[in-house]
């Protein structure tokens, strides 16, 4: 079997003779050819050249065209904001105040699709029948959130048919997306929709399962393969997720892989995942990617399993990293090797990362810990909400971004205590994990400790 035969057996939920591999190599794809992220997703030429890079280094059963969840936003009216290391960010949000019939429709011509297409088309001719190649469309739910902005989250609740009727457009632009690719012939089309991880499982039975099956359904009807992928901590609605009609699950690092293992091989489902994004591949190094990959695919065993990144691949990911992932995959006597060399590694304390001092500051100061806000949809949501409650607060609010991009983030991230992304901190004390919740919710938790510290500080000055 060759890897791309390797992979789509792997998706039909057979055992493969070892793990299939798909890196998600996105804008990862300019950094290896020395473009901007911003000239990479706006040149055919530069993707082509970009994943022939990957394909030469890495070594992949599979390969998405393009991870950037904007694609069909900017189609329907976002405007975006461009920058060079990770893919464009939605900064307007089209129907906050304007009505689904005036949104242009979605189709082949529009937008970035030509691109797509011509890179598509490039590297089926190119690596086509080594690697299966995978389209991947913006989720119903995310894409949803893209056109109506944070307000999404209050209209769930005080608007759900207005947001129901959203969402339905929203998938059956991405029944129009998925037929894109399948007729220039992709061989996998992913739905990425990584807000369903931040809402509750009643509002994803409600809001996201009867529409995201309706895509799945249509790619089913298209004879196409599909796949769910969420980042995220999707705990909470890991069981729905894993009841969708789509024929594999893929999750970020925040899911364990045994539990996801379980869940989808008794439902006749494959899965796919979480190797750590920052933590292993920006930050860590070639043995730290040979550890974590051993651990997963031990984990995970050998049917209906799809090695992968967490999610779409940061920008400077040193190549070596992934070289040492494809090595383990390709290499049976090695990931031997490793195994008996596991827990020799000293695992860092970031105990020169200082917290603030909450107690002594003015200020509520709310921490959010992010993968980061310019590329992860979740974060750049979650960032947002807490940036309007911290102007709308009657107190003095000071908001602060960790990227665990960064060793700092990541030891803020331990030192706080919190496991999961992304997480709002007020004070010190973690109060939304892997949650957004609507601004006035937010407002009164921002307050009430603004008060708290106030009374604090009467007693204080009446006990001195």
């Amino acid at each position: 079997m060759n890897g791309k035969e390797i992979l789509l057996a792997a998706l039909r939920g057979e055992k493969t003779p070892r793990p299939a591999w798909l890196p998600f190599v996105g804008v990862h794809g300019g950094y290896l050819i020395g473009e901007t992220a911003t000239d990479y997703l706006q040149s055919s030429e530069l993707m082509v050249r970009g994943l022939k890079r990957a394909c030469e280094l890495y070594r992949p059963d599979g390969l998405p065209i393009a991870f950037d969840l904007q694609i069909e936003a900017e189609i329907l009216g976002c405007q975006l904001q461009w920058l060079d290391e990770v893919p464009p960010a939605v900064v307007s949000h089209p129907l906050a105040e304007g009505e689904i019939a005036d949104l242009p429709e979605l189709d082949e011509t529009r937008g970035r699709f030509p691109l797509v297409i011509e890179a598509l088309e490039g590297m089926q001719r190119e690596v086509g029948d080594e690697v299966a190649l995978y389209g991947l469309i913006c989720g119903p739910f995310t894409l949803a959130l893209h056109l109506l902005g944070n307000d999404l989250f209050m209209d769930m609740i005080m608007a759900p048919d207005r947001v129901g009727e959203v969402i339905a457009h929203c998938a059956e632009v991405g029944k129009r997306a998925a037929d894109v690719y399948i007729d220039h012939g992709a061989d996998v089309v992913a739905v990425v929709d990584p807000m369903t991880s931040q809402i509750s499982p009643e509002h994803f039975a409600e809001f996201i399962t009867p529409h995201v099956n309706t895509v799945f359904d249509h790619i089913r009807e298209r004879e196409g393969l599909s796949s769910l992928f969420v980042c995220g901590d999707a705990t909470r609605s890991l069981e729905l997720l894993c009841d969708t009609h789509a024929d594999n699950i893929s999750v970020d690092e925040q899911i364990p892989m045994a539990r996801l293992s379980e869940l989808c091989l008794e439902r006749g489902k494959s899965f796919g995942g979480n190797i750590k994004l920052t933590s292993v591949l920006l930050l860590g190094d070639e043995e730290d990617a040979r550890l974590e990959t051993v651990d997963i695919i031990d984990q995970s065993g050998e049917v209906g399993f799809v090695l992968a990144p967490g999610c779409d691949l940061p920008y400077s990911v040193p190549e070596g990293n992934l070289q040492a992932v494809a090595e383990m995959v390709h290499d049976e006597y090695r990931r031997q090797v490793v195994r008996a060399a596991a827990g020799s590694r000293q695992v860092d304390d970031f105990a020169d990362v200082e917290l603030p001092d909450y107690e002594g500051s003015d200020e509520v100061i709310v921490d959010v810990i992010t993968l980061d806000s310019t590329s992860c949809a979740p974060c750049q949501y979650m960032m947002a909400a807490v940036e309007a409650a911290a102007a709308a607060a009657r107190c003095r609010v000071r908001a602060v971004e960790h990227k665990i991009k960064t060793r700092q983030g990541l030891g803020m991230m331990a030192r706080l205590g919190v496991e999961k992304l992304p997480t709002i901190c007020i004070d010190g004390t973690e109060r939304y994990a892997s949650i957004i919740p609507d601004q006035e919710t937010l407002v009164r938790a921002i307050e009430a400790r603004g008060e708290e510290k106030m009374r604090q500080r009467s007693f204080a000055d009446a006990a001195s």
